[in-house]
């Protein structure tokens, strides 16, 4: 899994305010394709639960619908987030995703519930397993996957396929399990950079081979917004600052239309809540974000960076991410 930076693309599949879920979802497949058409490596949707202004809650269905409508990315989960799950469910809904889209799944796995805890009862209501019993269910996810018959039981479809597995994280215990089981490690950075440092050197450190990796490899968040100018990026960036601010002070919703000058009309603190908060982001001119991303992967070393931006207007989304395929190209070359 070496080689040149690799870029590829997290989608929250973000529902417009005015707008519905499948258009959500059929905005997320036209990203996917667009996607795809720059060379990007892989499209992981999200699970998130009981929000919303988020399409992607039954996230193996929605990776159909992309993996439907596209040819050559990969598809995967970033992720599925396993204390909401029976571990054999997810190798049979994933199982099937890689029957019907041979060798382009993966299956990021992370250990918070994405949702309150109410709605994390709701979700797997009859089971007593928490997050601290995450490693056990990655151990038996993997055994389904693979077919392993100390089990006594098959995953059909499922067993066999060996779907590469991805330990996703915002703190040193994904960075901890990463290393120990030999999986690729997936850093939130997007959202949640404080512990990223410490994360990245845990795991480089800690890090055993195993059948999937034989060396580490790391997969950074990264919110990119480019724009023909540093104004009409930032303008672009205001809708997900809006539900990122909506999401802190426990009003989550759908995704707003961008607003002028709206981070300028923040208290200060907030403004230092988000400047901290929105280290693993460039927004501005393709120059501008090109030496962010040169500063990030300087920073973290990272073999690739997993890119959102939560973009209400489709066109200036699709124009952002082809301004940020043309700064890997120029990066590689």
């Amino acid at each position: 899994m070496s080689g040149k930076l690799k870029f590829s693309i997290l989608d929250l599949s973000s529902v417009l305010q005015g707008g519905d879920v499948r258009g959500a979802l059929d905005r997320s497949l036209a990203l996917a394709q667009h996607g795809e058409a720059l060379g990007y490596e892989r499209f992981w949707m999200a699970e998130h639960h009981g929000m919303e202004g988020i399409a992607s809650a039954a996230t193996a269905v929605a990776l159909a619908h992309i993996g439907q409508g596209t040819k050559s990315i990969r598809i995967g989960a970033g992720g599925i987030m396993l204390p909401n799950h029976a571990p054999m469910v997810i190798a049979e809904q994933f199982g099937t995703l890689e029957a019907l889209y041979p060798g382009r799944v993966d299956l990021g796995l992370g250990r918070a519930p994405g949702s309150d805890q109410r709605t994390a009862q709701a979700l797997r209501r009859n089971l007593t397993s928490d997050a601290n019993e995450f490693p056990r269910d990655v151990l038996e996810l993997q055994a389904f996957l693979a077919g392993d018959d100390r089990l006594g039981i098959k995953a059909t479809p499922g067993q066999g396929t060996n779907i590469p597995l991805y330990i996703l994280g915002s703190s040193l215990f994904g960075a901890q399990l990463a290393a120990a089981l030999g999986l690729p490690y997936a850093f939130a950075s997007h959202f949640a950079p404080q512990m990223l440092d410490d994360a990245l050197t845990i795991y480089r450190r800690d890090f055993k081979p195993s059948e999937q990796l034989a060396e580490p490899y790391v997969i950074c968040g990264f919110n990119i917004f480019a724009a023909d100018s540093s104004e009409e990026a930032e303008f672009h960036a205001t809708s997900m600052l809006q539900s990122f601010v909506a999401l802190r002070t426990g009003n989550p919703g759908k995704l707003p239309p961008p607003v002028e000058g709206y981070r300028e009309s923040l208290p200060p603190q907030a403004q230092a809540i988000l400047e901290q908060t929105l280290q693993g982001s460039a927004v501005g001119s393709p120059d501008e974000v090109k030496q962010g991303i040169e500063r990030f992967i300087e920073r973290t070393g990272a073999d690739e960076l997993i890119i959102a931006g939560s973009i209400f207007d489709q066109a200036a989304r699709e124009k952002s991410y082809a301004i940020a395929a043309d700064i890997r190209d120029q990066i590689a070359g």
